[in-house]
């Protein structure tokens, strides 16, 4: 497919890029950040919400800083991989992201602001134009969201990308800078509930980095994903189950986040707290498990079923769970 024209800005330093996306904004030129372009481009060969301007993070090296508790926003998924200093669990994770050869030019940042994903939407132009669009389509149609039929006000497609439910885990602080200065949140707290806005990067403003607790080498636990290709496909389901323990099999802490199922990914903070209170190993596994399960609520926009989708959160969350039964602190 052919890919539509635009133009391409190449900033050396973060000064620049946040300059070149102010002085688009104030000419109300549209545009859009380019980090490894793994999504960004097919996204645009099938001209989806294609902008007139991209702005490549590419030439940024102060983006690309990666040590135990920092994560530039560019460094590459196979260096997280590679890295003695990433969690393994945090490895685990951007290793069951596609292939090596995507691997090496995707990043953390553009894993993180992955664009939502529905096949209503993620189709060729002439295949959503039969369908008369859709919600989420750039296309002035005002048309209805396809999964949710006769409304127009909320995108529903879903979040897959696999980094972020192991740092919702392991606590992660996000690091965001534009046109008015630099802020930070728990990344838990950059994400919002609509398939369309997705996050909370106002125009201008891009993702610098990612920083970890110094704590962060006493967490253990484990990531599962299912997906219907080994080294290819978005999660249909992710679950990342991360604790710290205190001698014995209870965990002193815990935290369980899921992925691909909602417009956000998800940390279950109520659903640990009422495993946690009463712990009776295996059986508060399984009860925790199950409350997942009943937690998500997947829509019927992704190859699997929300039904399978659902019963498979709790097999993936019994198995990310599983290091909780083996002794040691």
């Amino acid at each position: 497919m052919r890919m539509p024209p635009f133009q391409l800005h190449a900033p050396t330093s973060l000064e620049e890029a946040i300059s070149i996306a102010a002085k688009l904004a104030s000419e109300k030129q549209d545009f859009d950040w380019i980090a490894g372009g793994t999504d960004l481009l097919p996204n645009y060969k099938w001209h989806l919400n294609v902008k007139a301007n991209v702005i490549s993070l590419a030439k940024i090296s102060e983006l690309t800083e990666l040590n135990e508790t920092h994560i530039g926003a560019m460094v590459r998924l196979q260096d997280l991989v590679q890295s003695s200093s990433t969690h393994p669990v945090l490895a685990k994770a951007a290793d069951t992201v596609a292939s090596v050869m995507v691997r090496r030019s995707g990043t953390v940042g553009g894993n993180i602001c992955l664009d939502t994903r529905c096949y209503w939407f993620n189709q060729t132009e002439q295949w959503r134009e039969s369908i008369d669009w859709c919600h989420k389509c750039d296309c002035g149609t005002e048309a209805d969201c396809r999964v949710i039929p006769n409304q127009n006000t909320l995108c529903v497609a879903t979040y897959q990308a696999d980094l972020a439910p192991v740092l919702m885990c392991l606590g992660a602080t996000i690091h965001l800078a534009g046109p008015n200065g630099t802020r930070s949140m728990a990344l838990c707290e950059f994400f919002q509930l609509d398939g369309m806005t997705r996050n909370v990067l106002q125009t201008g403003e891009l993702v610098t980095h990612l920083t970890l607790p110094e704590d962060v080498s006493e967490w253990q636990g484990d990531y599962q994903k299912l997906r219907q290709r080994e080294s290819w496909d978005f999660p249909e389901a992710g679950v990342a189950a991360l604790w710290k323990k205190n001698g014995t099999t209870k965990p002193d802490q815990l935290r369980v986040a899921t992925t691909g199922l909602e417009s956000i990914p998800m940390l279950h903070t109520k659903q640990v707290a009422e495993c946690l209170e009463g712990w009776t190993g295996t059986e508060s596994i399984n009860d925790l498990a199950e409350s997942i399960r009943k937690a998500v609520k997947p829509v019927q926009n992704t190859w699997f079923s929300p039904s399978y989708r659902r019963k498979m959160v709790k097999v993936l969350t019994r198995r990310a769970c599983t290091g909780l039964m083996e002794g040691g602190s």
